[in-house]
């Protein structure tokens, strides 16, 4: 008794804490916010490439970018290998609230291979991304109307294809400076700061040099004591074999007013076309309630006419029926396939629970889109967790359908659609790996899909399977006949005709 009584005071006390999140508050694993005092190191970290264009991600390191002395992969969880992300270290590094200029972060020198791979991906557009304190780097743009709000544009692009005055030969150049702007948000008591938003504006910049020092590269193009950096008369840099590239930055610090809370605000917005919500909503409440309408009007004439036929006790007054009505007697006849139709209604509802489930959750903010790979992760989970309704409802489908092999029916739903899938990812993944994405699954993460679905979904799909068999079959609302009503066949392609008499076959 004084166990059931504690574990009734902690359930209670959990419920407090999420109703009353001003008093007791809680973060996430992954999400919480982080304090940093002035000085503090600001490590970048560079996640994969990406595009519109194209749904291939690449990994950063895959282009001659520069290269810190040891690479790192961060730990990542199973949405972010799925979705492709790769994050690791880089050699942008920060000091909170310390401006930096002429920051020269290497030399490149570009061979074929090298100088290749980037106009590929300057003609697929594909685009760089940057985290900071788990935020994503983003390129502020402003509107074309002239008028103050801005956008945000995730990542930043590789390069763009342009010409000289003069000529019509399309280069290729690539935004080899990249000019950060941190803006952090001061906690007024104390020294500590919280990073709120993470931008940057790039360049292509064709750096000028004497003699090339890597431990003290002096550049004429960029120094120290230079205020505006980016002149309109720089040359930019152009992608083409035995080039040097030289790669650099500057970063500078702003105050915000924007709490750590609602720094997610501005990323979730729209490039340039807003979402009408409105109208999505009164579109969506229309056809809810037109449906709701149709589906009571038909309950209400089926109930009556299910009852009539129930009192009938001979089936004389059937001739005077006409439509649909005439075949009452035979639409819960089990059909031809009826344990096909099990399993495809058991993965069916798996599916919707699923997709019920992370809806809630993501109501409840448990997939906020700081939790880089949550979203990914909930739908395999739940899905793989879903297989005890997927087992249920088809074991009662068929118990319906007066099926005896409960077994076969089980194994059939616990892995054909899995099985499809799984095939059809299989060979994706193949020709992913074969042009070397970093969308391509590793073989460990392929090892514990399968792991998932063998030790997980199946055994549930089973335990369904046996709690729905041993409930009574569902009784159909009417009595089905016992010869399937005869259906004429149709003449196929018959034509009347109008003007000669008789028919044309």
């Amino acid at each position: 008794m004084g166990t059931l009584h504690c574990h009734t005071t902690t359930i209670i006390l959990f419920l407090v804490l999420l109703l009353v999140p001003s008093a007791y508050s809680f973060y996430l694993p992954g999400v919480a916010p982080r304090d940093f005092i002035t000085g503090d190191p600001l490590p970048v970290k560079v996640n994969k490439l990406s595009s519109t264009k194209t749904q291939l991600p690449y990994d950063y390191y895959y282009l001659k970018y520069c290269k810190p002395s040891k690479i790192l992969n961060n730990a990542e969880n199973l949405g972010e290998v799925l979705r492709g992300d790769r994050i690791e270290n880089s050699v942008y590094t920060f000091e909170m609230r310390k401006d930096q200029s002429c920051k020269v972060a290497c030399k490149s020198h570009l061979d074929a291979e090298s100088a290749k791979n980037f106009k590929e991906k300057i003609d697929d557009e594909y685009r760089v991304n940057m985290i900071l304190d788990n935020l994503p780097v983003a390129v502020l743009r402003q509107r074309r109307d002239g008028s103050q709000s801005t956008t945000y544009e995730h990542g930043f692009r590789v390069g763009f294809k342009g010409n000289y005055i003069g000529s019509k030969e399309e280069k290729y150049f690539i935004n080899n400076h990249l000019s950060f702007r941190v803006m952090y948000h001061k906690d007024p008591e104390t020294d500590s700061a919280r990073i709120v938003g993470f931008e940057v504006i790039p360049y292509s910049i064709n750096h000028e040099y004497k003699d090339w020092d890597d431990k003290n590269p002096q550049l004429a193009t960029c120094n120290k004591d230079t205020k505006n950096l980016v002149q309109g008369n720089n040359v930019p840099q152009e992608v083409d074999t035995d080039k040097d590239v030289v790669f650099t930055y500057d970063v500078t610090f702003k105050e915000s007013e924007i709490k750590w809370a609602s720094r997610w605000d501005t990323y979730l917005l729209m490039n340039d076309d807003q979402i009408h919500w409105f109208s999505i909503i009164n579109s969506l409440m229309i056809v809810l309630f037109l449906s709701g309408m149709v589906a009571m009007i038909m309950m209400r004439t089926l109930y009556r006419d299910i009852a009539n036929y129930n009192q009938l006790e001979t089936q004389d007054e059937a001739q005077e029926e006409t439509g649909w009505k005439l075949v009452h007697g035979d639409v819960f006849r089990p059909p031809i396939n009826s344990g096909l139709l099990c399993v495809y209604v058991g993965t069916g509802v798996q599916i919707f629970a699923m997709t019920l489930v992370t809806m809630i959750f993501a109501l409840l903010g448990f997939l906020s889109p700081s939790n880089r790979g949550g979203l990914m992760t909930a739908m395999v989970l739940l899905w793989v967790f879903m297989g005890l309704f997927a087992g249920y409802s088809s074991a009662r489908l068929y118990k319906m359908f007066r099926g005896t092999e409960w077994k076969r029916n089980t194994l059939k739903t616990a892995f054909m659609f899995p099985g499809i899938l799984f095939g059809v990812f299989f060979v994706l993944n193949a020709l992913i790996w074969g042009e070397q994405s970093s969308g391509a699954v590793p073989f460990g993460t392929m090892f514990a899909l399968v792991c998932l679905w063998f030790g997980i979904s199946v055994p549930l799909v089973f335990v369904g399977s046996y709690l729905g068999f041993k409930k009574p079959a569902m009784e159909d609302p009417v009595k089905t006949n016992k010869i399937p009503r005869q259906i004429p066949e149709q003449a196929c392609c018959a034509v009347k005709t109008t003007t000669g008499g008789g028919d044309l076959t």
